[in-house]
């Protein structure tokens, strides 16, 4: 006969999910460094699957946890922290982008050509255009996911939650969209290029990996919308929602730092 639990505490049966991710990491890696040396993308993509494949099982634990009434007070406060110190080393990240942006900006390293010193051609963005476009986007998706998070939180409004999530989440994609135009723009007429110049290499670094937090982030309220629409979340249980809004909220301040170091102060 199982004994009644008289904590707030969730304690976790084993579980194969770490083992497999550290394998799959493992293999990703490994396949990425051989990817590199021409040994194409096969093993890279196997760890991938892997990896994808963890996150998705891992979650569904996670959320049925949930549903059993495994995730108490105690718990969602435990949660809630763990999610801060993610985004505190996701920050962190982006730091490491900006320091090698502006050192290069401020400190440019010399190149030269024989005994003569070249000073690198850069080719200036227009941060009012398509720039600035993207990041009304971003702030429209901000708004929207906040509108979704208060009308459940404040209103227990089911309707207006799900219409503020796919807002956001329509929103994010156009971002993405326009951000890959803006790519093939800087590479095809601009003569930007992924090699080469430094200020290259640190505005496609720091902007596209913003764009791959994007993408994570849509497919993180995708998530949300999913579950809400299976009836998931209410005012009082909503850790993986809330945590979402966070993630797209830091989403859009890295965005509003790079518009404003990288794409005007940078030109």
């Amino acid at each position: 006969m199982a004994q009644a639990k008289n904590h707030d505490y969730h304690i976790l049966p084993p579980s194969v999910w770490p083992f497999i991710a550290g394998i799959g990491a493992f293999v990703m890696l490994f396949g990425s460094v051989l990817w590199m040396h021409g040994s194409g993308p096969w093993i890279f993509l196997m760890g991938l699957i892997a990896v994808l494949y963890v996150m998705y099982a891992w979650w569904a634990d996670m959320v049925a946890e949930s549903r059993a009434g495994d995730h108490t007070p105690v718990v969602r406060i435990g949660l809630r922290y763990g999610f801060i110190m993610f985004i505190m080393s996701e920050v962190m990240f982006f730091a490491a982008w900006f320091w090698s942006f502006f050192k290069h900006q401020m400190y440019p390293m010399e190149t030269y050509v024989g005994t003569e010193y070249i000073k690198p051609e850069i080719y200036a963005i227009d941060p009012f255009g398509l720039p600035l476009i993207n990041t009304l986007l971003l702030l429209i998706s901000g708004c929207a996911a906040t509108w979704a998070h208060h009308a459940l939180v404040h209103e227990n409004n089911r309707k207006d939650l799900k219409l503020g999530l796919q807002l956001a989440i329509i929103f994010g994609v156009i971002f993405t969209g326009f951000q890959a135009y803006e790519y093939w723009i800087l590479v095809t007429q601009d003569g930007y290029t992924f090699g080469g110049e430094i200020h290259y290499a640190n505005f496609f670094m720091a902007t596209g990996f913003h764009g791959a937090h994007v993408v994570i982030g849509a497919i993180f309220l995708l998530v949300c919308l999913i579950r809400a629409e299976r009836g998931d979340f209410t005012p009082e249980k909503h850790v993986g929602f809330e945590a979402a809004i966070w993630y797209w909220h830091f989403v859009d301040v890295v965005w509003l730092f790079l518009f404003a170091a990288i794409y005007i102060w940078g030109a």
